[in-house]
């Protein structure tokens, strides 16, 4: 008998679709058979339709049920087949694997996903559709992304990000280097202030394309506008809603200031990269700064599904200031858009049937409860430790006083199988600023069943 908790901290729709997940997985539901009614089901356990409505939902999204017209959701036929046997460790694809340096059993880098809750199903079936049904996606779309795309982006970002803007504005691309690529064009001949630490790669996709970076020391609060302004930037890129690496959101009187310091003078720009908004397990994330600064202000929207689908599948997007639009329009006029058709075809059919908003949901439920996991094991296997900035993004920064200094701490993590990286690596400029005896810790690739393990190989790695 399900029971469920109102004092629990996870809501009624979390109870229960953990509840109805963990006995299908456990063949307490056989493959095929009917889950109760939706309104039979809430009347036994005293909810509401739409709280059984949505952990039903998210049961369809991970696999483990279908809803079927008119007749209701029934637990996946094909589930018993695909789960009746234990895998071994050879029995993955080696493409499915994320890359793990040779001796490492266990990745806390920062940049993998865990591909088992990629929607394989779903995504599968909607391109299979589209390959049949619309063979004139074999030809060559439009330089900004296919309209239905930028259609769906326009919508999601507008209802979960606060992006005010029209599809006209936002251009798709293979990934963010290649769209930053395409801004440095834009402000060829400008300074880009760029955070330190941060993203070793931005700084480099910048210059690169010739666009001069000088970095600036971020605070508690991330960049400050009295930085930027001594730094005589014309441009500001930075990570607003989660910094990277150290976690920080950036408070909203601080959002002000910098929208203050873009405006007071014409030509300036903020490049402000989502990274990670979609992934935070206390409160809703702030409002994104283009929707504070509106659909005409200096601010130029970046963002990916590389976390929220996975890496390998390269689409990303911007969204251009009209003022800059023109620009782009006109300087990449003869370029081809480097995202394929029936890949952005694939994402608008996910977004527009309620796919991804699913699929995020179930990935937040996963991520938080892999996330409290893994912050216990730690807490318990390493006296003293500080974790910091857990309730965001898909890492964390861990302390740990007296474990003989970072670079002693990766390396002994990587005698025990554990690969991780030092918090200074980020560090672009003045390395004595970061502070000691800290990693990053990202838990993204980590599974629920190996996290006691490798809590225990930190233990001896760094204690023991």
């Amino acid at each position: 008998m399900i029971e469920l908790k109102n004092d629990e901290k996870a809501p009624l729709y979390e109870q229960l679709y953990t509840a109805l997940a963990d006995e299908i997985r456990s063949g307490q539901r056989a493959p095929g058979t009917a889950l109760p009614g939706r309104r039979t089901m809430a009347a036994q356990l005293g909810v509401s339709i739409n709280t059984v409505d949505a952990a039903y939902q998210m049961l369809a999204a991970e696999g483990l049920a279908e809803a079927r017209p008119r007749s209701g959701f029934y637990v996946q036929k094909t589930y018993g087949m695909l789960h009746s046997r234990t895998a071994r460790p050879d029995d993955t694809p080696a493409a499915a694997q994320a890359p793990v340096p040779e001796g490492a059993r266990f990745d806390l880098s920062t940049g993998s996903v865990d591909t088992a809750l990629f929607p394989a199903r779903s995504w599968g079936r909607i391109q299979r559709e589209l390959l049949y049904q619309r063979p004139e996606l074999l030809q060559r779309g439009e330089m900004q992304g296919d309209d239905a795309l930028r259609i769906q982006i326009a919508r999601y970002l507008s209802a979960y990000r606060g992006v005010d803007c029209t599809p006209e504005q936002i251009v798709v691309g293979a990934g963010s280097e290649y769209l930053l690529g395409c801004l440095a064009h834009l402000f060829a001949g400008g300074t880009a202030a760029v955070e330190n630490p941060g993203y070793s790669r931005t700084r480099a996709v910048l210059q690169n394309n010739a666009l001069s970076c000088t970095l600036v020391d971020i605070d508690q609060d991330g960049l400050s506008a009295e930085a930027l302004e001594k730094s005589g930037a014309n441009l500001c890129y930075l990570t607003p809603s989660h910094h990277f690496p150290t976690g920080v959101t950036m408070p909203a009187p601080r959002r002000a200031q910098i929208l203050a310091w873009a405006a007071a003078r014409p030509g300036r720009y903020i490049l402000e990269d989502d990274y990670d908004s979609e992934f935070r397990f206390d409160t809703r994330p702030l409002p994104s700064l283009q929707g504070m600064a509106g659909p005409d202000g200096p601010v130029v929207y970046l963002t990916t599904f590389s976390k929220s689908l996975a890496p390998g599948i390269r689409i990303a997007c911007m969204v251009l200031p009209r003022r800059l639009l023109a620009q782009y329009q006109r300087d990449f006029a003869v370029y081809a858009n480097t995202v394929g058709r029936f890949e952005q075809q694939t994402l608008a059919a996910f977004m527009a049937g309620g796919y991804f908003t699913r699929h995020l949901a179930r990935m937040r439920l996963v991520y938080k409860r892999r996330m409290e996991a893994f912050a216990t094991a730690l807490r318990r296997e390493l006296p003293g430790v500080t974790l910091g900035s857990v309730h965001s993004g898909l890492h964390f920064l861990l302390t740990l006083p007296g474990a003989g200094g970072e670079a002693a701490m990766v390396e002994a993590a990587a005698r025990e199988g554990v690969r991780l990286r030092g918090l200074r690596e980020y560090y672009l400029a003045r390395p004595e600023l970061c502070p000691p005896d800290t990693v990053v810790a990202g838990y993204s690739a980590l599974k629920e069943e190996d996290i006691p393990a490798v809590a225990a190989a930190l233990a001896r790695a760094w204690i023991r």
